[in-house]
């Protein structure tokens, strides 16, 4: 098996009750079977109290929050279940955020989630993106092998677009450049430098509305959906991008279908920019809002090609608009 890591995967370390925000409000946390086995099987207060709050949801189980928090989020900012219990005694869901995995059959990529504000911090301060492997490269010898190599090959060609002089735009056409190889196009070659100009004024309206009709966790996003406050594009942003890139263009392996996923990266990266604010902070919280979100997704995946705020031309226009910081 391939094993691939980003090579600081390994610096994060959950910096617990000094965390600005936690991962243990605003979000029922998703508890696997074993786990929930156990914590119906447990005796005493701590067994009650989680019984309290275990719910049943379409045959998943949830831990359900009060007030807003998980019910073992101790006044300290620790978990109970952890310090009573110990770190196994954790379900897969707290144990393992935020760290990902992606298992693309012949091979398993890890990752950290942008929704963690320690995460965050790591991901938006890294000017490169290195990757750690280890384990046997899969061979290249069907179609899917073969679109999984094109696809590896052209993700490391866009995380260098990330420094162009408007990587938004370059992103997109790429993306565009590639989709017709996935469709079985000829290589052409890509030049950077013959993008076209995409004349005309972004609108933010209609491009925020996309984002105003999605479900919302927070009051603090919603308020920052309704008060936007554009800036130019900085290289945290840029970060963000390969974040993006990383974690979203191989998985157009499933269905062939890589412009939805760059239009979606791109358009929560603008989306960033376009409510300005703390590159990180507001960073973090798109991320705990949409991607957390799998309905959220899901829409903006469905509407890349319907809605009026994500098409190309309103992206283009609104990338340069970031970029000049108009």
């Amino acid at each position: 098996m391939w094993i691939r890591k980003p090579s600081f995967y390994d610096d994060f370390h959950c910096i617990a009750a000094q965390c600005p925000d936690s991962c243990c409000k605003e979000w029922d946390v998703a508890v696997d079977g074993e786990k929930a086995a156990l914590y119906r099987s447990l005796p005493g207060e701590l067994g009650d109290r989680l019984r309290l709050f275990l719910q049943e949801d379409e045959g998943e189980t949830y831990l359900t929050l009060e007030n807003g928090r998980c019910p073992m989020w101790r006044s300290d900012g620790l978990c109970r279940i952890q310090a009573e219990l110990g770190e196994q005694a954790l379900c897969k869901t707290c144990r393992e955020f935020p760290r990902l995995t992606h298992d693309y059959g012949g091979f398993v990529e890890f990752g950290l989630e942008l929704s963690c504000p320690e995460a965050a911090r790591i991901l938006l301060s890294r000017e490169s993106w290195n990757w750690v492997c280890d384990g046997e490269k899969p061979a290249s010898d069907d179609r899917e092998e073969e679109t999984m190599a094109l696809l590896l090959q052209t993700r490391e060609e866009a995380m260098g677009l990330t420094e162009a002089e408007n990587p938004i735009a370059s992103l997109l056409y790429y993306g565009l450049y590639v989709q017709e190889l996935l469709d079985g196009g000829a290589e052409t070659g890509f030049d950077p430098e013959s993008i076209p100009d995409f004349p005309g004024n972004g609108d933010v309206e209609v491009f925020l509305d996309v984002f105003r009709r999605l479900e919302i966790l927070t009051p603090a996003w919603e308020n920052r959906l309704k008060h936007p406050c554009p800036r130019r594009l900085q290289k945290e942003d840029r970060a963000m991008l390969r974040y993006f890139i990383s974690r979203y263009w191989l998985q157009a392996i499933s269905d062939f279908d890589l412009i939805a996923r760059v239009k979606f990266l791109l358009s929560c990266v603008l989306l960033v920019c376009v409510l300005g604010g703390d590159a990180l902070e507001t960073a973090q919280l798109m991320s705990k809002e949409i991607e957390n979100d799998a309905q959220n997704v899901d829409a903006l995946l469905d509407g890349a090609y319907t809605l009026p705020g994500l098409t190309d031309a309103n992206l283009l226009a609104l990338s340069e608009m970031v970029k000049n910081g108009s």
